[in-house]
């Protein structure tokens, strides 16, 4: 079985240089946030007004939902540099050339900011609150410390855990903005966007039969476009009508609710096998041959979005509306007598 999922919202090397091509540049030109989008419009205006740097934005979410881009935006709307790097990658010695490297009112953008090191972590905080780079020369009774004065920037972090933030860096952010999954609407007026940007003929309704089983995300919705384009252009002429959408979804085995393969054989064997639940993780990856990680944290969160399964202490369940889904039989409550 393939450790990651077709749809999964992870963005691959590969497809990196088409996802720029599709996000939207602009405040204006992005798609859904409304509220989001209302107050970042407005400290956007108020910094440009002083000449000031914005300040640190934090930006919180699933995969896929736009993180990326509005950290580029608010450079597009700052007219200003950026550096974007991720956290994994970041030492000390990295933070300390990037920081010393920007100009005034420059942003910086830190994906996965929650798997920051602790040490690269610890010399940001004077730097976000202060503007100030503390660097250490020496060692043991020798060494002595070097401060350099920055100039005022904008630290923009993406992070998909924010319980994994330690408080003292959360707390140096001056705006936290929580992006939540799309609705169908939303991602129909993406999918046509993102047409036009590829050149390709689309359906309103084929349009909005991909935004419906992209799962509530952007990035997934794209994706699926792509795959849908592919099979247009190969076996049709080209444009795509709701038939060849269809089509296509039955292709990618993406059923109506937005799942594919993967995510029904985790419900079915839940189900077949361990009567619905509760069942461990562990136990679970080992049947479907899959990581304990990749169950928890690519095939889950969906299907828990979606009700389909639950979370106990002692294991995973399968509700009602996942057996319905993958066509398992409702048991009849404990206690209840059977009427033959």
């Amino acid at each position: 079985m393939s450790s990651a999922p077709l749809l999964t919202p992870e963005i691959r090397e590969d497809e990196e240089e088409l996802e720029q091509t599709l996000r939207p540049r602009r405040l204006d030109e992005f798609v859904g946030q409304a509220r989001i989008k209302e107050q970042l419009a407005i400290a956007l205006e108020a910094a440009k007004g002083r000449g000031e740097a914005l300040d640190h934005v934090l930006l919180v979410g699933p995969p896929g939902l736009g993180k990326t881009s509005l950290a580029h935006i608010i450079r597009e709307e700052l007219g200003v540099g950026i550096r974007a790097v991720a956290g994994p990658a970041l030492e000390r010695k990295d933070i300390a050339a990037i920081l010393t490297a920007v100009e005034a009112r420059d942003v910086v953008f830190v994906d996965e900011i929650h798997r920051l090191s602790r040490a690269a972590e610890e010399i940001l905080y004077p730097a976000l609150e202060d503007f100030r780079l503390d660097i250490v020369m020496g060692q043991g009774t020798a060494a002595r410390t070097l401060t350099l004065d920055l100039p005022p920037f904008t630290l923009v972090g993406a992070t998909t855990r924010t319980g994994l933030l330690t408080s003292p860096l959360r707390d140096r952010f001056g705006m936290t903005f929580r992006l939540d999954y799309y609705e169908d609407h939303e991602l129909t007026s993406i999918v046509g966007r993102s047409a036009r940007i590829l050149g390709v003929e689309i359906a309103p309704e084929a349009a909005a039969e991909i935004a419906g089983r992209a799962r509530g995300t952007p990035r997934v919705a794209n994706r699926i476009l792509r795959r849908v384009r592919d099979v247009a252009e190969v076996r049709h002429e080209g444009s795509i009508s709701t038939a060849i959408a269809r089509e296509a979804l039955e292709l990618l085995e993406v059923d109506e609710a937005g799942l594919e393969r993967l995510d029904r054989d985790l419900l079915r064997t839940i189900v077949e096998k361990y009567d619905g639940g509760p069942v461990g993780v562990n136990t679970l990856a080992a049947s479907l041959g899959e990581e304990p990680d990749t169950i928890e944290f690519v095939y889950e969160p969906y299907l828990l979005q979606l009700g389909f399964i639950a979370r106990t202490p002692r294991g995973r369940t399968v509700t009602t509306l996942g057996r319905a889904h993958v066509g398992g039989a409702v048991p009849e409550p404990a206690g209840e007598e059977r009427l033959f």
